[in-house]
């Protein structure tokens, strides 16, 4: 629903030096993918303001209104399903003008302790691996509804799109470029609009 990743732009700007490699611990099974996002989130060192600055130049979808009420009317429920957290995703939401329900671990941003994350308690997806889990979500989904569709970027998305048809899979980034090299058909993206009018 943005252009550009939360994460890609804070972690150049806010991080403190001399960081732990928090992703080769992940990689060699030491850490969840939810601890090492929460780790490294909790060494950003800023203002909230300049965070919140940050938000807004993740440069939100201008058809994301416009598309959400057309998605509505042709019957389709939204929701957005995150590795990340709820603080940026709640203010890109709020840009837009939109309500979706989302399901994403929880954050508070705490100056000098960085931006705090936590699992949502209140989730049906809360997954200790990965904050919440996209592939219980999409199969909730998919024991609803006739037909599905999933969009994605990364690595915690592979699961859940290989659950939904090729013609309603979308993809952008690693993901994009994973399920070529799988041979694996999908629909490419940029934004976010672009999937709501092919499912329309």
């Amino acid at each position: 629903m943005t252009r550009r990743d939360f994460y890609a732009l804070v972690v150049p700007r806010f991080l403190e030096n001399d960081l732990p490699d928090y992703w080769s611990l992940y990689a060699t099974g030491k850490i969840t993918h939810f601890e090492a996002m929460r780790s490294i989130f909790s060494h950003i060192r800023t203002t909230e303001e300049n965070l919140r600055e940050t938000v807004r130049e993740m440069e939100t979808d201008p058809r994301m209104k416009e598309s959400v009420e057309r998605l509505r009317l042709a019957g389709w429920e939204i929701e957005v399903v995150s590795a990340g957290c709820r603080w940026y995703i709640d203010q890109v939401l709020e840009e837009a003008g939109v309500e979706l329900t989302v399901h994403a671990s929880e954050a508070r941003f705490v100056p000098g302790k960085g931006l705090l994350m936590e699992l949502s308690a209140g989730s049906p997806y809360a997954s200790q691996e990965t904050g919440v889990d996209k592939e219980s979500a999409v199969r909730d989904a998919l024991a609803r509804y006739s037909r599905v569709a999933f969009a994605g970027n990364g690595p915690p998305d592979l699961g859940a799109a290989l659950l939904v048809d090729a013609d309603l899979r979308f993809a952008r980034g690693w993901l994009a470029k994973e399920l070529k090299h799988r041979d694996l058909g999908f629909r490419r993206f940029e934004w976010w609009g672009e999937i709501a009018a092919a499912l329309i």
